[in-house]
């Protein structure tokens, strides 16, 4: 059975002049502020559609990079990933690098990064945001 989860955002005034607040509706985690400025610019404490697309991207990866090391017999001891969206003004997002470092206990890092390849591809938000070069960079720690 499919899950749906939800946010919202609420704008006021212009693209550049005006700003918004994203509601995290499904979790009821918070709500943050967003503006073209911190989209565009620097962020100065808001948030922007790139970074919350990073946060699920790296969440993502992390599940689905967890699960194939236990289907391998070679569970994680622990995995940092973070993934880095480009965005650039007038063209839209213009890439997503992930990078994950592991610690793995009996793997050699040619599986690991093997392994990492098949999680990419096989993780629900790669999949959803294949219009975009996706790349990653795969080592244990």
């Amino acid at each position: 059975m499919p899950t749906t989860r939800t946010a919202t955002t609420h704008w006021e005034g212009t693209l550049f002049e005006g700003a918004g607040q994203v509601t995290l509706d499904s979790s009821g985690l918070g709500t943050y502020d967003v503006s073209w400025p911190s989209r565009a610019e620097e962020a100065n404490g808001k948030t922007s559609p790139e970074e919350l697309i990073a946060a699920a991207h790296s969440s993502c990866f992390s599940m689905a990079f967890s699960n194939g090391l236990a289907k391998n017999d070679t569970p994680a001891t622990s995995l940092d990933t973070s993934a880095a969206v480009d965005f650039t003004p007038g063209t839209g997002i213009t890439g997503i690098k992930l990078t994950v470092r592991g610690v793995v206990e009996g793997l050699d890092n040619d599986t690991f990064v093997r392994l990492a390849e098949e999680a990419k591809a096989g993780c629900p938000v790669s999949q959803a945001l294949s219009a975009v070069t996706i790349t990653l960079d795969a080592a244990l720690s």
